[in-house]
């Protein structure tokens, strides 16, 4: 039976009336009768008797009265959930960001949407570019924000801003700061660097490697897990960091860090989808935002 089978069997039987229901549906009387027909004769019960010039409900027909009303005032639930979703008058967006992006370039964005969406309930997590991914791949976040790319079959990869890198160490450790670092130095030098996995701390090796040294041969004298314990680390003389400029900012000013003269690439900061599963209302409304010009104070700098 469909939901339109029942929603004129409902009418026929809150008027006992074949011709009145057709026109309260604006429906042929021929129509009606054939949809109710059509019910009988899947149900294999009458629905209706009928008595003289009338027609009167059946011991089935008025236990399908109760459940038919049941039914379409659930489906009608259903559309109007379903309206909200795609209204945005409700829905849930779990977002996944890598470190430099959700502390530092994310909050502002995440502030504009709920602004315009504030019935969409906002979560999100925080890990390493890696972990970002496998958490796309495995449906346990909408989206992903991560620092420059990263290989993975099932994911779309789409760039939405950019990110200056530069290479910092607290004054007087030893380094040149008045000239380009050579491969040499690079091999005198000790790192501190964030964990296998972080955008971060690929983008350096790649750029260590177009220069010629394999990032094997670097001496790293920590690895941490978050940007802020590279950076305090750094500030403390353990070793030359690759950071996002956002990240050191406020150390150079201080003149707590200083940088050195490595040419470092700018990276994307990329948002991740997965290919096969369709974004939400919700996302695609996320999505359409990181399209927009930037705000001010959204843009890296």
């Amino acid at each position: 039976m469909t939901l339109e089978q029942l929603r004129i069997f409902l009418a026929v039987a809150e008027r006992e009336h074949v011709t009145r229901a057709a026109e309260a549906l604006n429906l042929t009387q021929s129509t009606v009768s054939a949809a109710v027909s059509a019910l009988e004769a899947r149900l294999g019960l009458p629905l209706f008797d009928r008595v003289g010039r009338r027609i009167v409900l059946t011991e089935a027909g008025r236990v399908l009265m109760v459940e038919a009303r049941a039914v379409l005032a659930r489906a009608a639930q259903a559309e109007a959930a379903m309206a909200d979703l795609a209204g945005l008058a409700r829905g849930e967006l779990a977002i996944a960001a890598s470190q430099t992006v959700a502390t530092y370039w994310l909050p502002p964005i995440l502030h504009r949407f709920r602004t315009r969406c504030p019935a969409v309930a906002l979560h999100l997590s925080i890990a390493n570019s890696a972990a970002v991914a496998r958490q796309i791949e495995q449906g346990l976040a909408d989206l992903g924000l991560i620092e420059d790319d990263i290989d993975a079959p099932a994911l779309a990869a789409q760039t939405v801003a950019e990110d200056e890198m530069v290479l910092v160490m607290a004054p007087g450790q030893g380094a040149p700061i008045v000239r380009p670092l050579t491969p040499g130095d690079l091999k005198a030098m000790t790192f501190v660097f964030r964990e296998p996995g972080s955008g971060t701390r690929a983008l350096f090796e790649r750029a260590v490697a177009e220069m010629g040294v394999r990032p094997a041969d670097l001496k790293i004298a920590l690895e941490l897990p978050s940007n802020e314990a590279v950076r305090i680390a750094a500030e403390h003389g353990a070793g030359a960091a690759a950071l996002s400029r956002q990240v050191v900012a406020g150390a150079l000013k201080a003149g707590t860090l200083v940088t050195l003269d490595m040419a470092l690439p700018r990276r994307a900061f990329t948002l991740l989808r997965h290919r096969e599963r369709t974004l939400s209302p919700a996302a695609r409304a996320f999505t359409a935002l990181l399209a927009e010009p930037a705000a001010p104070g959204d843009q890296p700098v």
